[in-house]
């Protein structure tokens, strides 16, 4: 039972809301399309569960592994650091689950596309071994790339353009451009929650040399970065809704901003690191929202 949840831990599941806010925004465009499969949508929903939970495991394997985990981390205690899962037993996790993944992803894409669409089955595969790449390589190994300062930009690519178009793309086999401002708007929400987590840690991977954009330009930059990343998601999503003409009454998911804005405040007068812990599921949850919200209208109104 102790290890069952050591396991539920490792996997962090308080993030899976931020990683579906992707598929769910994605299936809402292909609503508008008139373009709906429920098989789709759940495959959709369960592969980007387990890309996240590999992802997850494979995140606290490299920062246990790198010392990165360690006492001066603020929030919860990871898997490998407090020695409740062992790292021989964590690289077996994310081997299982990186098969699990791949095979959710081979059903879902054979669902949407068929054998008529054999380019299309091909394109999105690759695309699941990519996205699988950057789940472990984020802190795994030598060259991990969250320790380079590329963390944002690979999770603005994954969780937003990809998550956003990818999976409007599985309805539709198409894409419309004016869909790619609300794929912007939740890959820089995404950002907003990593942006934040790095300003929380800034003294932590400074120390262990985990290089983060906060770590390059600082901890009063980086809170203006947030600010950037947050201000221009609410433009992004309020130019998608006058392009497309949405009416008054369809625009209520736009509120899920709000909380956003007030969080934003608490963001800009914070002076210590560790104080803004509890800020990080304010944004991941907000962004949940907003892509829940959106996801109604469009059944309202489409």
């Amino acid at each position: 039972m102790k290890n069952t949840k050591a396991w539920i831990q490792a996997a962090r599941l308080r993030t899976l809301p931020l990683s579906l806010s992707g598929i769910i925004v994605g299936t809402a465009l292909a609503i508008i399309e008139n373009r709906f499969e429920t098989q789709v949508f759940i495959l959709a929903l369960c592969t980007t569960i387990g890309f996240q939970v590999t992802s997850n495991f494979a995140n606290d394997y490299g920062d246990g592994v790198k010392g990165t985990d360690n006492e001066d981390r603020i929030g919860p205690a990871r898997a490998l650091q407090s020695g409740s899962i062992t790292r021989k037993s964590l690289k077996i996790g994310i081997i299982i689950s990186t098969l699990i993944s791949l095979v959710l992803a081979l059903v879902l894409i054979y669902s949407a596309f068929g054998p008529e669409n054999f380019n299309y089955i091909l394109i999105f595969f690759a695309l699941g071994l990519l996205s699988i790449w950057a789940a472990i390589k984020y802190t795994v190994g030598s060259n991990a790339y969250g320790y380079k300062g590329m963390g944002d930009l690979f999770v603005f690519l994954f969780f937003g353009l990809l998550g956003v178009l990818g999976s409007m793309f599985l309805y539709t086999k198409s894409l419309d451009w004016s869909s790619v401002l609300p794929a912007v708007s939740i890959g820089l929400l995404c950002v907003a929650v990593l942006n934040l987590n790095n300003l929380r840690d800034i003294v932590s991977d400074k120390k262990h040399g985990k290089i983060t954009m906060v770590v390059t330009m600082g901890f009063e930059k980086g809170k203006r970065y947030h600010l950037f990343l947050i201000i221009t998601a609410l433009f992004c999503f309020a130019l998608y809704v006058w392009i497309v003409k949405f009416g008054w009454n369809q625009t209520f998911f736009m509120l899920a901003f709000v909380p956003l804005l007030i969080h934003l405040r608490k963001v800009m007068m914070t002076k210590n690191p560790g104080n803004l812990d509890a800020e990080l599921k304010k944004v991941a949850l907000s962004t949940f929202l907003l892509a829940i919200l959106f996801f109604i209208s469009v059944n309202i109104f489409s």
